[in-house]
């Protein structure tokens, strides 16, 4: 619920409930990231596994970039327009996921890995944050805490391999 500024009150009736598309494309996207970094530690050492890693790597940023993208799209939905924190998120999100594409290019995994990694984090802790205020679908305040730590742990087992 919000004020508007003419005065009445926005009411978001949308459900709390994750709709089933959503647990689909939610954590469909999280299967890679776990199974690229169980394949880098399988074959650790081998070219399968450095393929392993860097693929696993380039999807996390391509990820990344997407959710830069989901958070501009639920911006259009916010009355009276975007707000700064919608469009900061973005932006930020973006920033993010293009720098780390950038330096996985290069193959500098480490730093993008650190990168990806305060990414994601970003989308755990400010996706629910956005839920409740109403600038993003209420359920994403249960989806984003069980979604998005599946990829931290995947990207945090490749930063220790490549340590």
């Amino acid at each position: 619920m919000d004020d508007r500024p003419d005065g009445r009150t926005l009411r978001v009736t949308e459900p709390r409930a994750v709709p089933w598309l959503s647990i689909v494309f939610g954590y469909g996207p999280m299967l890679p990231f776990a199974a690229g970094a169980l394949a880098a530690w399988g074959w650790r050492g081998t070219a399968l596994g450095q393929a392993a890693a860097a693929l696993t790597i380039l999807w996390g940023c391509a990820i990344l970039l997407f959710l830069s993208g989901v958070r501009r799209g639920v911006s259009f939905r916010t009355e009276g327009g975007a707000t700064v924190a919608q469009i900061a998120t973005m932006i930020g999100l973006f920033s993010l996921g293009f720098a780390a594409l950038v330096l996985a290019t290069l193959g500098a995994a480490v730093p993008a890995l650190l990168l990806l990694l305060v990414g994601f984090t970003a989308i755990a802790v400010l996706d629910p944050i956005a839920a409740r205020r109403g600038e993003a679908p209420l359920f994403f305040a249960r989806l984003r805490p069980v979604q998005i730590p599946i990829a931290l742990v995947s990207l945090a087992a490749l930063l220790v391999l490549a340590l």
